[in-house]
């Protein structure tokens, strides 16, 4: 008895422990990012930004499979962007919709032979259309099917310019968003890639490009998510901005340097999560060969995409993700505790692997011993609730602080009931679904290795314009 008694006492220090860390990470990163929103903001009001004549030339792809629904909307929010330089290029993965046919009648494309320098590996394209009616040039390849990776693969091939965007099929972008993305590599001479903001599109109204009305959405799971967005992505990436210690630059919506990427292999089609993958890839890579670079995160660079409004497609979603995770952080695995990485390795490996990889095991873990100690009579009751009732306040304090942060530095109009909704919502958010996505993430494993290169997909609709 004495034993477990012992047992239970460690590991309630560990888990005291545990909860500072990540209440300490949480309560900095959003501290930092806030402030980082408001200098931005402070910067714009006394027009104190980068103002320039100056573009960089990107290459925007657009990779696609079964995105007939969408795949029109996105292509013209991205031609509503105010930016002179890009092109634009779509690679159907093999699509059984009419993805391809919809692009083709609607921009009256023509059918080319053109041939592919296949710099990286990726499987054969079927057919090449192109369009230059529009402001720019757009190309439509269609391929065998591989995947996500293989098709941005193919597209880093087709491409003519130096950087390039990749985003999904259902992204839409705000007016500036190129310009803002871009300004990173104006700043610095050795910024090899940039991330941009998802937001999330349900329940918003744009207009070329422009948000004309913003509000949660009505499916209370989607704003629940808009809640875990502001708290979980955009402050913790801001935070790991501030030491170039990003690692994750999302696949809906991010800038690369074509050159460095071609020089790692490009994207690995073999993995779920090729876009932490390729991050991971190139700081080993710049760094094993001593090559100054700079990994950005640009807050007012913002892009729109849709969130799952339901259980089955958000654990489908987020499934996918933990896969993902796994994947790139084992691969990359010499990263932890390797002073040659410094707080790439210290700070960011150290914290997804705690705190996202191996969270919800160690919770489960927790759940059980905590269990066994009220089953021996040996937990204090009152003092177990009042912790987790201030733990979750916490919580639910920050998110609150990161969300209205945001509201207010990008000039967005709120209802009064949206504020009801997210306060009320931001308990709910803390502890339900933080509690579905981690049974979730607990039996990610379960066959995960037969779906590793299918398109996890979710129904779609047509945003609000």
């Amino acid at each position: 008895m004495e034993t477990i008694r012992i047992f239970l006492s460690f590991v309630g220090i560990f888990f005291i422990i545990y909860l500072i860390g990540y209440s300490t990470f949480l309560f900095l990163s959003v501290i930092v990012g806030s402030n980082v929103l408001y200098e931005k903001r402070r910067n714009e009001s006394l027009k104190n930004e980068l103002k320039h004549d100056y573009y960089v030339p990107i290459s925007i792809l657009v990779p696609a499979y079964n995105e007939s629904v969408t795949i029109i909307e996105t292509i013209h929010s991205i031609l509503d962007v105010e930016y002179k330089l890009f092109e634009i290029i779509i690679v159907d993965d093999g699509s059984s919709d009419d993805t391809s046919d919809k692009l083709i009648k609607y921009f009256n494309m023509h059918l080319v032979n053109r041939p592919i320098n296949k710099l990286i590996k990726c499987k054969s394209e079927e057919f090449i259309y192109e369009c230059h009616d529009q402001k720019v040039s757009i190309t439509l390849i269609r391929k065998e099917n591989g995947g996500k990776a293989d098709s941005l693969n193919m597209g880093i091939n087709a491409s003519k310019y130096p950087y390039f965007i990749c985003m999904d099929a259902d992204t839409l972008l705000q007016y500036d968003s190129l310009e803002k993305i871009a300004n990173p590599i104006l700043e610095y001479d050795d910024v090899i890639a940039t991330g941009g903001v998802i937001g999330i599109s349900n329940g918003i109204e744009l207009e070329h490009g422009r948000v004309k009305d913003y509000k949660l959405p009505k499916n209370l799971l989607a704003s629940m998510q808009v809640l875990e967005y502001d708290r979980s992505f955009l402050a913790s990436r801001l935070l790991m901005d501030q030491y170039n210690g990003s690692i994750l630059i999302s696949g809906a919506f991010g800038m690369f340097k074509k050159e460095i990427v071609i020089a790692v292999g490009g994207y690995d089609s073999s993995t779920i999560g090729e876009d932490m993958e390729l991050i991971l890839k190139m700081h080993v890579f710049c760094r094993t060969h001593n090559i100054p670079y700079h990994i950005k995160y640009s807050a007012d660079a913002i892009s729109w995409s849709q969130a799952p409004e339901k259980l089955s497609d958000l654990r489908k979603q987020r499934k996918r993700w933990h896969l993902g995770l796994f994947q790139s952080m084992t691969m990359h695995r010499r990263v932890f505790a390797n002073v040659e990485y410094g707080a790439v390795s210290f700070a960011s490996y150290t914290y997804f692997l705690l705190y996202e990889l191996l969270s919800p095991f160690i919770e489960l873990f927790g759940i059980l011993t905590m269990g066994l100690a009220y089953v021996l009579d040996l937990v204090n009751i009152p003092f177990m609730v009042m912790f987790f009732l201030i733990y979750a306040s916490f919580g639910a304090i920050l998110t609150l602080t990161a969300f209205f942060t945001r509201i207010h530095t990008q000039n967005y109009k709120i209802r009064f009931s949206d504020v009801l909704k997210a306060v009320l919502l931001c308990f709910f958010e803390n502890a339900g679904l933080r509690f579905f996505i981690a049974i979730v993430r607990m039996t990610a494993f379960i066959g995960y290795k037969e779906k590793k290169l299918q398109w996890d997909k979710f129904e779609r609709v047509q945003t609000e314009n």
